[in-house]
């Protein structure tokens, strides 16, 4: 499933394409979104904005396409007049005298004016975006600290969009490395440093990958890596993915650990279950 970074990106397309020009044409796959094609054609974006995983895509008469993409949904972008290159199944199509946004094979899609946004269920639930540029590590230490959180292991924790929105499976596991806390530790084992480091950690990790296209390990090493002949899927991680193969830190074997159904990858050297 796409993440915060791989979805804010996704969006920042999506507004470049979009926005300055009218809304030529539109076409909605769902049964319960047909009749509000009229709805969106003349209108323009203003705005493409991301919480956690859903998108809103935002018009100037009011309304807001809500979206999240789940497992499967994928956004293209082209020129008009051209097709993106999938199998997938077409569910919105949004079209400028230049350029096209394509939706395909999401599930939840809806048309939502203001109040409906407000009282959108999943929104309700999200915590802070991950990717919010106003967010500080003091903010994401007073949430660790919350009686809500606080007990809870940090491999669940890092999961839950209640806590922070947007971060999913490799970026849990990449946090986890960078501020080289184990999995099974709670935000009530840590003291004030280490919690300020997991912090610090998932602001940097999460950014980084926004910046760099999904890549987690900082930009000189994914240039060394590369350099070497490493492809994308073999240099950008730190850990995650790369059972059996060394830590990029101390060369100790990257071990891949089962919590809740999901894979968490770690470095029983780095990340030892106890806070430093």
């Amino acid at each position: 499933m796409p993440e915060g970074p791989e979805i804010r990106r996704a969006a920042d397309r999506i507004a470049a394409a979009l926005m300055g020009g009218k809304i030529r044409d539109v076409k909605l796959t769902l049964p319960s979104l047909r009749r509000s094609r009229k709805c969106l054609v003349g209108a323009r974006v203003t705005a493409v904005d991301t919480r956690g995983k859903a998108m809103l895509t935002r018009f100037d008469n009011g309304l807001t396409l809500y979206s999240h993409n789940q497992l499967y949904g994928r956004w293209y972008v082209t020129r008009r007049g051209s097709l993106p290159k999938t199998g997938r199944s077409l569910r919105v199509a949004l079209h400028t005298d230049t350029h096209s946004a394509w939706l395909y094979s999401a599930t939840e899609i809806e048309l939502l004016d203001a109040a409906g946004i407000e009282r959108h269920p999943f929104l309700l639930k999200l915590g802070p975006d991950v990717l919010n540029p106003l967010l500080r590590p003091t903010d994401i230490c007073t949430r660790l600290e919350a009686p809500r959180f606080r007990r809870k292991a940090l491999a669940t924790l890092y999961l839950d969009q209640g806590f922070l929105a947007g971060i999913g499976n490799y970026l849990r596991t990449e946090i986890l490395f960078t501020a080289g806390l184990h999995r099974s530790l709670r935000p009530d084992d840590l003291d004030p440093a280490s919690r300020m480091r997991l912090a610090r950690a998932t602001l940097t990790v999460s950014r980084r990958a926004y910046r760099l296209a999904g890549v987690t390990v900082t930009r000189k090493m994914a240039e060394s890596l590369k350099k070497s002949g490493q492809r994308y899927g073999e240099y950008r991680h730190w850990v995650f993915g790369r059972e059996g193969e060394p830590c990029r830190v101390c060369g100790t074997t990257v071990e891949k650990h089962n919590v809740g159904g999901r894979s968490v990858f770690a470095c029983g050297e780095c990340q030892p279950n106890s806070f430093r």
